[in-house]
C-alpha cells in the first residue's frame, strides 16, 4: 500500500522494454541529446551466491553504485522488490527469485546528430549512423540508441540491425526490417559472402602499396581494449585471441595524415583501430590506440564506453550528492527525491567528453546488393 500511495502522490509511471521510446522523451542541450529520466522496472533473478545474504546486503555488495542508505529506503519504501512483493529490509533472498528494482534512470547523453535515412526499402532499411549514438539497447543505453530513435522520430519498428558499429564509429548501417531478411543476411556473412569497406583518417603517410594484416586480436573486456599478436605455432608461448585480417590501401595523404581503405576479413571487437596501430599508423583521433601505453580515461569519470558496458543497476554514484542546489537548466523532468542522479541529466561520474572516430562504414556488398554511405567531412584531407 505504501508504494502504491508513493505512486499516486508521485504520478510514477513505471516502464519496462515494452515500452517504446517517443519523440518527447529527448532534450537536446549544447549539441547533445539527452533522454528525459524516466521511472524502470530492472528485473533480475537470485543466483546461487546471491542465495542467503539479506537483499540489502546483496544490493550493497552486488551493485555498489549507490550507498548503502539508498538500498535501506528502497527495500522499506517498496523499490525494490522480492517475487512482486514488499520485504523487510533483513528479508533473505533465495536462489531464483526475482528481484525488481525501481529507478528513475539516467542515459548516457550522445551526439544531437540526426540519423539520416539513405533507402528505405520493404525488407531493408540503410541509414548513416552518427557517431556516439550505440546501435542498440546495451549497458545504460536504451532510448539514446539508434534502433530507439528511428522508432520514435520515424515510427520504424521492428529494426534487426544485420552488422554491427562501435559506437564511435560512424558510417553505413543495414538493419532488415523483418526476421526472414535478417537471418538471410546472417547467413551471408558467415559463408564469407560479404565484402565491408571502411574509410580511416591515420596518423602518417600510409604506404602506396596494399597491406595486409594477419594479427590475432585479444579483446580485454576489463580493459575495453584489444591488442595484435603474432606469433609462431612453435613457440614456448601461445597465441591469445582471435585469428583476425584486415586489408589496407592508402586512398590520399598530405604529408601528415592518410585516408585509408579499410577491408576487414574477419570481425573481431576493435579490429581496424587495432590493426592499424599494428602497422604505425593509429586513427588520427583515436585516443585509446594512439600510443601503445593509454592513461585510464575513466579515473576522472565515467567515459561512455563504459557506460555502454556498465548495467544501469551498477550507476557510479558514491553517495548522496550533498550539492543538489546546481539545479538543472530547465524544468524538464521532474526530479526524484530517492534518485542518486539528479537533478542532472547524465549519470553520475559521466565525463561527457565524447568524439567520433576518424573511422566510417562506407560499403557492405553481397550477392547481388551493394548499400553505400557517403564520406564524412574529415576524409577531405587539406
Amino acid at each position: 500500500m505504501k508504494r502504491k500511495r508513493e505512486e499516486k502522490d508521485m504520478e510514477i509511471v513505471w516502464q519496462t522494454p515494452a515500452n517504446p521510446p517517443e519523440r518527447q522523451d529527448y532534450i537536446f542541450r549544447n549539441g547533445t541529446r539527452h533522454v528525459r529520466p524516466y521511472y524502470f522496472e530492472f528485473i533480475s533473478h537470485v543466483k546461487n551466491r546471491w542465495a542467503g545474504k539479506t537483499i540489502v546486503d546483496l544490493f550493497a555488495e552486488e551493485f555498489k553504485g549507490r550507498p548503502y542508505e539508498y538500498y535501506v529506503n528502497a527495500v522499506k519504501c517498496g523499490r525494490i522488490q522480492v517475487d512482486g512483493q514488499m520485504v523487510p529490509v533483513s528479508y533473505i533472498v533465495k536462489s531464483s527469485q526475482k528481484i525488481s528494482h525501481f529507478l528513475h534512470r539516467h542515459e548516457p547523453p550522445v551526439m544531437a546528430w540526426d540519423v539520416s535515412i539513405l533507402q528505405k526499402e520493404p525488407d531493408v532499411l540503410t541509414i548513416c549512423k552518427p557517431a556516439s549514438v550505440p546501435v542498440h539497447p546495451c549497458g545504460q543505453y536504451r532510448k539514446n540508441t539508434i534502433v530507439g530513435i528511428l522508432q520514435a522520430e520515424y515510427d520504424l519498428a521492428p529494426l534487426f540491425p544485420v552488422h554491427r558499429l562501435d559506437r564511435l564509429v560512424s558510417g553505413l548501417l543495414i538493419l532488415a526490417r523483418n526476421a526472414s531478411r535478417a537471418d538471410l543476411f546472417r547467413q551471408e556473412i558467415e559463408a564469407g559472402k560479404v565484402q565491408k569497406e571502411y574509410i580511416a583518417r591515420v596518423i602518417g603517410v600510409f604506404p602506396e602499396h596494399e597491406q595486409v594484416v594477419d594479427a590475432n586480436i585479444n579483446y580485454n573486456a576489463r580493459e575495453g581494449r584489444s591488442t595484435a599478436e603474432v606469433g609462431n605455432s612453435c613457440g614456448d608461448t601461445p597465441i591469445k585471441g582471435k585469428a583476425a585480417c584486415t586489408k589496407f590501401t592508402r586512398i590520399s595523404t598530405n604529408g601528415i595524415q592518410s585516408l585509408v581503405l579499410c577491408e576487414p576479413v574477419t570481425g573481431r571487437t576493435h579490429q581496424i583501430r587495432v590493426h592499424l596501430q599494428y602497422t604505425g599508423h593509429p586513427i588520427a583521433n583515436d585516443m585509446l590506440y594512439l600510443f601503445k601505453h593509454v592513461t585510464d580515461r575513466s579515473t576522472g569519470g565515467m567515459n561512455a564506453d563504459r557506460a555502454a558496458a556498465i548495467s544501469p543497476s551498477h550507476s557510479v554514484s558514491s553517495s548522496f550528492d550533498q550539492n543538489r542546489s546546481s539545479a538543472h537548466e530547465e524544468n524538464d523532468f521532474s526530479i526524484d527525491p530517492m534518485c542518486t542522479n539528479c537533478p542532472n541529466l547524465a549519470p553520475k561520474g559521466y565525463d561527457g567528453h565524447d568524439e567520433g572516430l576518424w573511422l566510417h562504414c562506407v560499403r557492405y556488398s553481397g550477392p547481388g546488393w551493394t548499400y553505400e554511405c557517403p564520406y564524412p567531412e574529415w576524409a577531405l584531407l587539406s
